[in-house]
């Protein structure tokens, strides 16, 4: 009987070893293996630009964030690069590719609002997370969102928000100029809802792939020209083109000013065209005060001879949001443990503070009143800080249904 016991008890003992081994060489393995993020991103087509900014703030988030190592709990940080061309099915296919085949933990994208939302349903039927940068329509985090994405970009309510703080005064007219997409679509519906005090007036929708503005010009001089008070164009665009050539037509001699939203540095030259244009902005380089954007900058002009842009500032907030959770969860990536640490989550961005509000996963952060002044040295026309906007000042609607 003894003897059938000690079998037993040593039996049991070489299973729990056993056991432990295979224990200890899994947790080996985990933390030997690589850290994948799928990027989907337009290296190519109209965003391109856009693209190559978040990219590159994209590498340089997870260098800042991991003290130059690009390790994240003994892990390599490797990032899969996809360019989604600016198509929604090809961004959609992209992400299943990459969840699907090539084991990414989390995936960062898009540049467009339309492949973007392309790309939703492919995080929530593989359960991993997607942090959305830098696209920006409301329908992201409102009617199309679902649980397993998140947006440390702003959204098309925060833009329109701080825009009103410039220009939504009594006794003004506004006309919009936009894209004929998501972007556009969804930026004004927000403006409009986002208005108090001024009177909208018309509305310009045109294909993104627009270069003659002439007659969306014209139709707003014919609406604007006879009315009294303040006049004012107010442009949302993105990507090719230059919608700001309708100034060409002669504005001024009805007294329509121009405004806009901050935009990456090449599109602002043509700011310099309205010294004083007031407006809001996501990011300049010259603006935020913290270590993280002091970094940003320094690293950037050593690195590639210019100040970090737009989307470069947007990439960076993605790594930083992305390291300070899997810091929260022990390097896990799984989505039942992401999920949980991301909401309600702050984390430091070349922006300062970002926190994902808890019921749309929407980033909650500061936008910059600005004024345009010229300089004659200088490429663009500079966003001149009126004043920080901070997130208690926006009241962004939570438009999801959760």
């Amino acid at each position: 009987m003894e003897t059938i016991i000690l079998k037993k008890s040593i039996g049991r003992l070489a299973t729990c070893l056993a056991l432990a081994g295979f224990q200890l060489a899994a947790t080996a393995a985990d933390t030997g293996t690589d850290l994948v993020i799928a990027h989907i991103y337009s290296r190519t087509g109209i965003m391109e630009s856009y693209g190559k900014q978040t990219q590159d703030g994209l590498r340089l988030g997870f260098e800042y964030a991991t003290g130059g190592t690009m390790k994240l709990g003994g892990r390599n940080i490797k990032i899969l690069e996809k360019d989604d061309q600016g198509k929604p099915d090809v961004g959609k296919r992209l992400l299943e590719q990459a969840f699907a085949d090539e084991q990414a933990n989390i995936a960062v994208g898009a540049s467009s609002s339309g492949v973007t939302l392309a790309m939703l349903p492919i995080a929530e039927e593989y359960k991993k997370v997607l942090i959305v940068e830098p696209a920006v329509a409301d329908s992201i985090t409102g009617e199309k969102w679902n649980k397993y994405v998140f947006r440390t970009g702003r959204n098309s309510t925060q833009d329109a928000v701080a825009a009103m703080v410039a220009i939504d005064q009594q006794g003004t007219h506004i006309a919009t100029l936009a894209q004929d997409y998501a972007f556009g679509r969804d930026g004004i519906k927000a403006f409009k809802s986002a208005l108090k005090k001024a009177s909208l007036v018309h509305e310009e929708y045109l294909p993104a792939t627009t270069s003659d503005f002439t007659a969306a010009g014209q139709r707003v001089i014919e609406k604007m020209k006879d009315l009294k008070g303040r006049k004012i164009l107010f442009i949302l665009w993105a990507g090719a083109g230059n919608p700001f050539r309708v100034a060409d037509l002669g504005l001024e001699r009805y007294g329509i000013e121009v405004s806009s939203t901050g935009n990456f540095l090449p599109a602002m030259a043509q700011y310099k065209r309205f010294p004083g244009m007031e407006g809001a902005t996501y990011y300049f380089y010259d603006i935020p005060k913290n270590p993280a954007n002091t970094w940003l900058v320094e690293k950037h002009l050593a690195r590639f001879k210019s100040p970090p842009d737009f989307f470069t500032a947007g990439g960076f907030s993605a790594a930083m949001a992305i390291v300070t959770a899997l810091k929260k969860t022990d390097g896990d990536t799984s989505a039942v443990k992401l999920i949980p640490a991301m909401e309600g989550m702050s984390f430091e961005t070349p922006k300062g503070t970002m926190t994902f509000r808890k019921e749309d996963h929407q980033a909650m952060q500061s936008m910059y009143h600005f004024k345009i002044k010229v300089d004659s040295e200088v490429a663009w026309g500079i966003p001149e800080l009126v004043r920080e906007i901070k997130p208690s000042e926006m009241d962004i609607p939570i438009q999801n249904k959760r």
